[in-house]
């Protein structure tokens, strides 16, 4: 399956988790696209543009389990988040509940949209390690409040690896009021998903990670009743635009200014392709990620000395392995822990190592796609035990675990 990627050859690529990483023939699909656009750009974007987005639309809403309408394409799920929260009005005193394993670009857009209006940002502390999904409802129901007006979400947590309760939570929030944004960043093509039964508000996805399409391709679906209200961050012609049969939500969303469409109208072929690769398709490949993945969290907890920080079935094809408290700082976003770092230089191992909660505990937090074999797991297991024996203090010699 890797030479169905374009990969670097000698690397050992277990971060799929944070960028994705698209197929050679689904690259192939987009690059055609682009040769198409630019032989004509004005049939392209003038005149064809709107009938192959609502096709693309189409395909994106059968897997999702959304209707074609109900759907919008944006560049990243952050966006998707931050469309819906500038959109939304809040007043002073309200309250906006998140949880502790948030993504932090999300947490911030709810942060700076509480701030504007006077709101305050609940936050909600979900254990971890944890032993079971009640953990999660409880911690999170448990900071409701009649002041609550809207639950930010992950469906699966960047940096814990957590699939949430999500069908649970989104009931009992709205069984109280509350409505529901979901960050679905990592659900597309990692878990099932069906949009129109979940019943939240707002749910915003990427396609470019598990679902292996082009960067800048994902989705926000918003509930019918609440479309009136969301519009795009970029306000161009479709604020006062008018054709029959064409929503507000829909011309808006759907052109917001020259840009390369290519990324969503490749969203189709990558869901055809990767489901063409295992003879069970999507279903299959969805649980061929998730068994490696948890075979991997079993090899790596061993190795490094450590508990699986949650059950199995709190896993999809992203997994957290606790390691030993060590000589790490807070780094920053996009700057490597220095263990992150050795692994990279020292192994040819690319996976992200974070300090979290905070320094200086820490996490390796391991992806597993079609690419991927056991023996890549195998070599990080190697490493790390190397790794850690040769820190400060390091409690693992070489070769133990």
């Amino acid at each position: 399956m890797r030479e169905l990627w374009p990969l670097e050859r000698g690397v050992i690529f277990l971060n799929h988790g944070s960028f994705g990483a698209c197929p050679t023939e689904v690259l192939r699909h987009q690059a055609a696209l682009r040769d198409e656009m630019e032989a004509e750009p004005v049939r392209f974007l003038s005149r064809e543009l709107d009938d192959r987005l609502a096709s693309a639309r189409q395909a994106l809403a059968a897997f999702v389990g959304a209707d074609a309408e109900d759907l919008a394409f944006v560049t990243n799920a952050t966006g998707g988040v931050n469309a819906v929260l500038r959109s939304l009005g809040f007043s002073p005193g309200e309250e906006l509940l998140t949880t502790d394993h948030a993504y932090n670009a999300c947490r911030n857009a709810l942060d700076f949209a509480a701030g504007r209006a006077g709101a305050r940002v609940v936050v909600a502390t979900i254990p971890f390690p944890l032993a079971s999904p009640e953990e999660v409802v409880e911690a999170v129901l448990a900071r409701i409040t009649p002041r609550t007006r809207l639950a930010l979400l992950d469906h699966v947590t960047s940096p814990t690896g957590l699939v949430l309760p999500l069908e649970r939570l989104v009931a009992a929030l709205t069984g109280r009021g509350v409505e529901v944004l979901v960050g679905g960043a990592h659900a597309p093509g990692m878990v099932p998903l069906d949009l129109r039964a979940l019943g939240a508000a707002y749910y915003s996805g990427n396609c470019h990670k598990w679902l292996c399409s082009p960067k800048g391709s994902a989705f926000l679906w918003v509930r019918r009743d609440r479309q009136p209200d969301i519009r795009p961050l970029t306000i161009s012609h479709g604020a006062s635009a008018t054709r029959p049969g064409r929503s507000r939500f829909r011309l808006e969303f759907d052109w917001t200014g020259t840009d390369d469409p290519t990324a969503w109208l490749t969203v189709p072929r990558a869901i055809e392709y990767l489901g063409s690769l295992l003879p069970g398709g999507w279903p299959e490949l969805m649980a061929r990620n998730r068994a490696l993945a948890l075979e991997a969290r079993r090899l790596l907890c061993a190795a490094v000395g450590s508990a699986p920080p949650c059950p199995d079935e709190m896993v999809g094809a992203l997994a957290s392995i606790i390691l030993p408290a060590g000589p790490t700082t807070e780094i920053g976003w996009r700057r490597p822990d220095p263990l992150q770092g050795r692994l990279w230089d020292g192994w040819g191992i690319e996976v992200p190592v974070m300090s979290w909660p905070a320094a200086p505990r820490r996490l390796v937090r391991i992806s597993a796609q079609l690419y991927n074999a056991p023996a890549d797991f195998e070599r990080l297991a190697e490493a790390l035990r190397r790794e850690l024996a040769a820190e400060p203090n390091g409690r693992h010699s070489p070769g133990s675990g």
